[in-house]
């Protein structure tokens, strides 16, 4: 292990096209160069942060903890990337109301297949095997987001706004992490969620604009979603949440990420005429 540079993700404005439709996305590939100490820094509230940088032929050398902990999140990140596919693919390629709707589809999946290629090769660098998460049943994924069937355009279009959304923020928590092989493989990932966040609230634009019908079935689809995104987000006085910061791991607490991401999201779904859902109603991590 040795004093290094590291990347610190700004941002810089690309134009991702999807046939038909356009979206102007943040692209997390512009880097500043910034010295980092080694060791541990204290941070706001007296806990100590690794600040070092690994490289996979550093792993083995690591504490207990930072290996379980990062074979952990690897595993997880892959099991995620790979249950979207599995959500939604059997049924909404084949019901898309368009050729277009059909190829991003097809194409979204693609893509999250290969965000699973690439976390699954960091994952294998430390000798983790994520392979068997390609045939877990949806029923008993890591995240329960990912548990289920979606089989309406309504909780497809909601879904990649508010639930990839959510998988922006899990994976901007590894910007500046203390792995390095984890945090160069984010810019192209993290790029393309965007495009799928994008494409999803467009969607749920679309369907709204349909009528009072179709709004109290998106606004169902909300709800479930809404309080689905929340959870994601862990318990709020998560211990492990702790360690993961503490070993450079993650940026924010649980309770702060999902502050973060209620201040964004709301102002969203209000634009777009829906009613935020009760925060509280129906979760199970608080």
């Amino acid at each position: 292990m040795r004093n290094q540079t590291d990347a610190i993700c700004t941002d810089k404005k690309r134009l991702v096209s999807f046939p038909g439709l356009q979206a102007q996305i943040v692209e997390p590939s512009n880097f500043r160069k910034v010295a980092r100490p080694l060791l541990c820094s204290p941070t706001k509230g007296g806990l100590a942060v690794f600040t070092d940088k690994i490289e996979a032929k550093d792993f083995d050398k690591m504490d207990p903890e930072y290996r379980d902990l990062l074979g952990r999140v690897l595993t997880i990140q892959s099991d995620c990337e790979i249950g979207g596919p599995h959500l939604y693919v059997e049924k909404m390629l084949p019901a898309a109301p368009t050729k277009v709707d059909q190829l991003i589809v097809a194409r979204t999946a693609a893509e999250e297949i290969d965000h699973f290629r690439k976390i699954a090769r960091v994952a294998g660098d430390i000798g983790v095997d994520v392979s068997f998460v390609l045939s877990t049943p949806n029923k008993d994924r890591y995240v329960n987001a990912f548990r289920g069937l979606i089989t309406t355009w309504e909780d497809f279009a909601v879904f990649g706004f508010l639930i990839d959304r959510v998988g922006r923020y899990q994976l901007e928590e590894f910007y500046n992490c203390s792995y390095l092989p984890l945090e160069r493989v984010l810019p192209d990932i993290v790029t393309e969620e965007l495009g799928h966040i994008e494409y999803g609230a467009n969607k749920t634009a679309e369907i709204l604009a349909k009528g009072d019908e179709t709004k109290e079935k998106v606004q169902k689809a909300l709800d479930f979603w809404y309080v689905t995104a929340l959870d994601m987000f862990g318990h709020a006085e998560s211990k492990r949440s702790e360690r993961f910061r503490h070993w450079g791991l993650k940026r924010r607490t649980n309770a702060q990420a999902r502050e973060d991401y209620i201040r964004e999201v709301n102002p969203l779904i209000a634009q777009l005429g829906l009613e935020v859902p009760d925060p509280l109603k129906g979760r199970k991590y608080l």
